[in-house]
């Protein structure tokens, strides 16, 4: 295995620093909700980074490096794709306002980085030291594949996130009801509190470094290159807040998305078998001798991935499950967002008019998805309340008839 120069080592570190700050003071550092054009240019400059990082690893590292890499990168994209609707579950359920959620994310995203990279050189000290361990991350890997399945059939995944990490913080973390735009602290009956922004930090950071746990193995059973576990995960990171507000409303049309992932994370686990057999030095498994058996190529993961995620998205875009699902989530959730969340009139106002524009595409649908729809009758209630306070702040002048709106 080739392997990398400490210069270069520190000028990557160097690099993804100086693009995490680069998106601090430059985008997030100032509360806005980014345009579906803000999102989609620098969800393609982020992408394009990594595949032409990547391109620098096949022309300096070799097909191999490149290979690995490009594996590696394109299963934790998707492993975070799928990570992003826990994160939509988060920002809902702490009512984060849209202007503030690129900050959380961002935030977030830093923390889970520095603490992946202690995973990173953890799992590669347990892989130099034990090869027993190629074993224990094959069967995480087929453990949490059989567990993605499972919750596809039983809905488990549309519960509102609440692991141990945001127990925590909520119980250490003293803050206040209420935000204060996208600050810290404020100050409530002449005392300093922390606001709900730093819990929801802390949730979004904790929460993915629990992904870490399936995302690492993952790519180690692609490459064990450390250097490129390391920038695959990066980069895969990097893009992420980016990423979230471009498909925000294609998250729930991805219905088909777990199966995908599970049938990645197996073929990942049953690689990292092999190599295990391959590699065997435990006792009882053929008297600690290695066991000669056929390995899957990196060539033939790469490829096999990319064909999962292509049959995956497609027949998720294609079904009308999808169609009828992403349509109720976005009606949901608008509604939400104009009940609980939103202050800002003009917002609100978008806001209301978009939970139109998804109650007209329900209406489109065939007739059986729209007596499930109607059989939801928390759905119901919430769509009445919602039409109930914009009458009432159009009675009030706080906000345009849709009428007016359209025209």
């Amino acid at each position: 295995m080739q392997q990398v120069s400490g210069w270069v080592w520190l000028l990557t570190v160097l690099g993804i620093i100086g693009l995490l700050l680069f998106d601090f003071f430059f985008h997030v550092r100032r509360a806005h909700i980014p345009t579906l054009g803000e999102a989609a240019r620098w969800t393609g400059i982020y992408v394009s980074i990594a595949v032409l990082f990547g391109l620098g690893v096949f022309v300096f590292g070799g097909g191999q490096m490149g290979a690995e890499y490009f594996a590696g990168y394109i299963t934790e994209e998707a492993l975070s794709v799928d990570n992003l609707f826990v994160f939509l579950l988060l920002l809902g359920s702490f009512k984060v306002p849209r202007a503030d959620q690129q900050k959380v994310l961002l935030v977030g995203i830093a923390v889970s980085l520095l603490a992946r990279t202690g995973f990173i050189f953890l799992g590669a000290a347990l892989i130099n030291s034990f090869a027993w361990v190629f074993y224990l991350f094959g069967l995480i890997l087929l453990v949490t594949a059989g567990n993605l399945l499972r919750e596809q059939r039983t809905g488990d995944e549309e519960e509102t996130p609440d692991n141990i990490i945001i127990r925590l913080a909520r119980r250490v973390l003293r803050t206040s009801d209420t935000y204060d735009g996208d600050k810290l602290v404020t100050h409530q009956n002449g005392r300093r509190v922390l606001t709900p922004m730093l819990l929801v930090m802390v949730a979004i950071g904790g929460t993915d470094i629990l992904f870490a746990l399936d995302s690492i193995p993952a790519i180690f059973g692609l490459t064990q290159n450390v250097y490129l576990v390391f920038t695959a995960t990066a980069f895969s990171l990097l893009g992420l807040r980016q990423l979230y507000f471009l498909i925000d409303g294609l998250l729930d049309r991805l219905v088909y998305l777990s199966y995908g992932l599970a049938a990645i994370l197996a073929l990942i686990g049953v690689k990292l078998v092999l190599h295990a057999l391959h590699e065997n030095n435990v006792p009882f498994i053929n008297d600690g001798n290695p066991v000669h058996a056929a390995e899957i190529s990196t060539a033939v993961s790469l490829l096999a991935i990319l064909l999962i995620l292509a049959v995956t998205v497609v027949f998720s875009l294609l079904s009308p499950k999808g169609r009828a699902q992403t349509y109720v989530a976005a009606a949901r959730r608008h509604a939400t967002e104009f009940l609980d969340i939103e202050t800002d009139p003009a917002y609100c106002d978008e806001i209301y008019h978009r939970l139109l524009q998804e109650e007209t595409r329900l209406r489109t649908l065939p007739e059986k998805h729209r007596a499930r729809v109607r059989a939801e009758k928390d759905l119901m209630d919430l769509l009445g309340r919602a039409h109930k306070l914009h009458a009432q702040r159009v009675s009030e002048g706080r906000c345009f008839a849709p009428a007016a709106r359209a025209a």
